[in-house]
């Protein structure tokens, strides 16, 4: 897939667990661990929003295009 989620290094990076992340953004740990795997279909804006404020980050940090 060309799309690669870079969730798990800005976690890292700013020292947060998926759960702690999920529960400040208010989905379900089933969903970040959706998100995280690159699994998602789709994401909102909403949803992509609020992990970038809760990482103090934009989006093409969690986002990244990767040519087949």
């Amino acid at each position: 897939m060309p799309i690669v989620v870079n969730l798990d290094k800005m976690l890292v990076q700013r020292g947060m667990k998926s759960k702690e992340l999920a529960e400040f953004i208010g989905i379900t740990t089933a969903n970040m661990s959706i998100l995280k795997s690159g699994k998602a279909r789709a994401i909102r804006f909403s949803t992509l929003e609020a992990i970038c404020k809760a990482l103090d980050c934009q989006p093409s940090d969690i986002l990244e295009y990767v040519e087949d």
